[in-house]
């Protein structure tokens, strides 16, 4: 399915600063908030302000354009200033998932070569150990570390992060960058191994805005825009910075974890310091939806202001989007993308949403299903999902093998399974990875998982493949019920039946208190399998 862009949105020019772009939309409006979080607002004009700050800081401290600094912060105005900062100064920002180990820290250290970090104060502990690991010969190259928000002395060589800031006055140009520069870098989570550092350009955030972020999920300058995913995911980056700065929206940052109650605090409007401000705009994931429907505090219609919710990470079921839908009259647009195309590409439309399935390919994005053999399959047949669209990443650094195995010509390898549907419309049938053969015909572990969880007892469920005796792929569920609900294996396996093909029930089901996640809230089908592994 061919979906060009709109005639009228014109690629960015030869010379684009992705960070200046931000701040020319948005200077007729200096006063208003850009963000609010607990410790108060800032407003459109001290973004632009203290980001040119932070940018002349940068190239005050010895940091020169196209080196990386590694932004290891919680979500609050520090986060986009020095994010912002750092690409209007040329400099790349290599923003960096907040719950991993020291170990991975060093990794990245060492990976990026960053010349920096910035950090929340709460993480330096963790920071600090992981530049210890990586001392010595072919270590990491940190000359400075940044502390956001410090409540005691700092260590040596670490710096405030608004003193630093604050030495520098606002940096009067930006780098002459182009569209295709070096911008930022994500690491993607993988399914195994290190994570892989993705390049992305001053113009691919650009891109998910005009062609996502406004047209699709219709975003004014009247939004309030809040997200469960955390400014570091590719996800977070586009609702919580790319998209309502496009369009002069204020953004709601929360730098706790996203749980029920943390949510709905701030969808009352229980945690704004100024007037508190209830969101419009809602970006969650399928297993914080699930969790928010069934807490017993789960706010009322009249309660919230709501006019729009966006989901991804996992294919959303329909239950979940049905039931949120009839609670608050407000549908839950599903779509999908990845770090490697930076946001969404295939989603639902506010008006048209078919629940169920993700909907279809967002105007300017190419999107093919193919086959083993590399061929385009027809409708209601599996394939592979190929994706053609201009805010893809230049590739991985330094790894040309799983670059040339994902970046393919125009085409980008997603590692998800759909099928298209007669209208148009496209059914997620999981990872390419976690795909079952059962009896030699595909089954979907989504499809099956999605059953599971419209059983009134269970509230999350993830299915794995595993050999039986004579080393045939069976399904096993791993199920987590509600509190204080019960359900008997039988009871469950009998009700998957009822409304599968009947080899596509779970052949075993193990019941968990919960199951191993990701940061963004998606099942790690992985670990299932080495925990079954190490059983055996």
């Amino acid at each position: 399915m061919n979906q060009t862009a709109p005639a009228s949105l014109q690629p960015p020019g030869l010379v684009f600063n992705f960070a200046r772009h931000l701040f020319e939309r948005n200077t007729a409006r200096p006063a208003k908030a850009a963000y609010v979080d607990d410790h108060g607002a800032l407003s459109y004009g001290d973004l632009a302000d203290r980001s040119r700050r932070f940018a002349a800081a940068l190239l005050a401290a010895g940091v020169h354009r196209e080196e990386r600094v590694l932004l290891l912060m919680h979500d609050n105005h520090h986060w986009p200033v020095a994010f912002l900062g750092a690409m209007y100064a040329g400099i790349v920002p290599v923003a960096v998932n907040t719950l991993l180990t020291a170990d991975d820290y060093a990794y990245m250290l060492r990976h990026s070569r960053a010349q920096m970090a910035l950090v929340s104060a709460a993480l330096l502990p963790t920071l600090q150990a992981a530049l210890a690991a990586g001392a010595g010969e072919g270590g990491h190259e940190v000359k400075t570390v940044v502390v956001s928000r410090p409540t005691g002395p700092l260590p040596q060589g670490a710096v405030d992060f608004d003193a630093f800031l604050a030495a520098q006055a606002p940096l009067p140009q930006a780098a002459a960058t182009g569209p295709d520069d070096p911008g930022f870098w994500l690491y993607s989570s993988g399914s195994t191994g290190r994570p892989k550092g993705t390049l992305h350009t001053h113009a691919n955030p650009y891109w998910t805005a005009e062609l996502y972020g406004t047209p699709v999920l219709g975003l004014t300058e009247r939004d309030l825009c809040f997200s469960a995913a955390k400014l570091f995911f590719a996800y977070g980056l586009g609702n919580s910075l790319s998209f309502p700065l496009s369009v002069g929206a204020t953004v709601l940052l929360m730098a706790e974890r996203p749980t029920p109650e943390a949510v709905f605090k701030r969808w009352t409007g229980g945690a704004g310091p100024q007037g508190k401000p209830r969101p419009t705009v809602f970006f969650g994931a399928p297993t914080g939806f699930a969790g928010m429907l069934a807490s017993p505090l789960l706010p009322a219609r009249d309660q919230v202001a709501l006019r729009l919710a966006s989901s991804a990470g996992e294919a959303l079921p329909a239950e979940l989007g049905q039931r949120f839908t009839a609670h608050y009259g407000v549908e839950i647009i599903d779509g999908i993308g990845s770090t490697e195309m930076l946001h969404i590409f295939l989603s639902n439309v506010p008006g048209r949403v078919r629940y169920g399935t993700t909907g279809v390919p967002v105007p300017g994005y190419e999107v093919e299903l193919r086959g083993d053999d590399g061929r385009p399959v027809a409708d209601g047949e599996t394939g592979d999902l190929f994706i053609n669209g201009p805010s893809a990443a230049l590739m991985y650094w330094g790894d040309r093998e799983k670059s040339r195995q994902t970046f393919q010509g125009a085409w980008t390898r997603s590692g998800d399974k759909y099928v298209r549907n007669a209208d148009g419309t496209y059914t997620y049938a999981g990872r390419s990875d976690d795909m079952l053969k059962v009896s030699g015909i595909y089954v979907s572990p989504f499809e099956v998982e999605a059953t599971l969880v419209q059983h009134p007892a269970v509230l999350e469920a993830a299915v794995i493949g595993v050999p039986d005796e004579a080393g045939l792929t069976r399904t096993k569920a791993f199920v987590v019920l509600k509190d204080g609900a019960q359900a008997s294996s039988v009871e469950l396996q009998a009700f998957v039946k009822d409304r599968l093909a009947p080899y596509k029930y779970p052949r075993q089901i193990e019941f968990l208190t919960e199951l191993p996640k990701t940061a963004t809230g998606k099942i790690q089908r992985f670990k299932l399998r080495e925990r079954e592994a190490a059983v055996k």
